[in-house]
């Protein structure tokens, strides 16, 4: 794209005099490399194509936004996004989406602690995973327009949980089920298959008195 990249020490600086359109190919889905890969071509020359990139709904918000200040970008939500440059953007006012992640933790304390938690202004289908996971687990949810409801049993069931790009369940709600888990009567099995730290927490939870158990070879000691 035209950028020069200069990494010394931990640092990184990037410098250009103008950035160029390409094709850009990502190995695998990743949410920030996408979005910075947008953010990157907006005020570039030319079209830039980027495929095999995340399909989050941040990803599609993003795009949202940008348009609204004057960008051309399409297809966000699918696997391949087009963003022709432009010269410049204007001011604008946005509402963002609500935060997924916020919406599946208030829901799992609700369900650690066999509590009834109403969330307003949430959206159901950005926390499918999460909510099926959840109902599997034992409690009871209820949607209406914008609100989510659950309501939870005294003590939770095991589940199995295997972490995948979206729409499967995400990494970042990962941790929060894990330690939900603990608690629930069973054994449950948790695969991840985003982030290889994500499993440092268990630590904490196995010195806190917990019968988790993970195995070396999935990134834990």
């Amino acid at each position: 794209m035209g950028i020069n990249i200069d990494k010394n020490y931990g640092k990184i600086t990037c410098f250009c005099d103008k950035i160029y359109g390409e094709k850009i190919d990502f190995e695998f889905p990743s949410v920030g490399a996408t979005e910075n890969a947008i953010l990157a071509s907006c005020l570039g020359e030319g079209t830039t194509i980027i495929t095999n990139v995340a399909r989050e709904p941040e990803i599609i918000d993003l795009q949202n936004f940008l348009n609204r200040m004057g960008a051309k970008v399409k297809g966000a939500g699918t696997n391949q996004i087009e963003v022709e440059g432009v010269k410049k953007l204007k001011d604008v006012s946005y509402n963002i989406m609500p935060d997924r992640i916020e919406t599946g933790t208030f829901l799992c304390l609700g369900a650690i602690t066999g509590g009834n938690i109403l969330l307003e202004r949430a959206d159901r289908t950005h926390i499918v995973p999460i909510i099926d996971k959840l109902e599997e687990s034992g409690a009871k949810i209820t949607t209406n327009k914008d609100l989510i409801e659950i309501k939870a049993p005294k003590r939770l069931k095991a589940v199995n949980i295997k972490t995948m790009p979206y729409p499967g369940f995400p990494t970042d709600m990962q941790a929060i089920f894990g330690a939900i888990l603990c608690v629930a009567k069973g054994t449950s099995i948790i695969s991840e298959n985003i982030f290889e730290n994500r499993f440092r927490y268990t630590r904490r939870i196995n010195k806190d008195g917990s019968q988790n158990f993970c195995r070396k070879q999935n990134g834990c000691n």
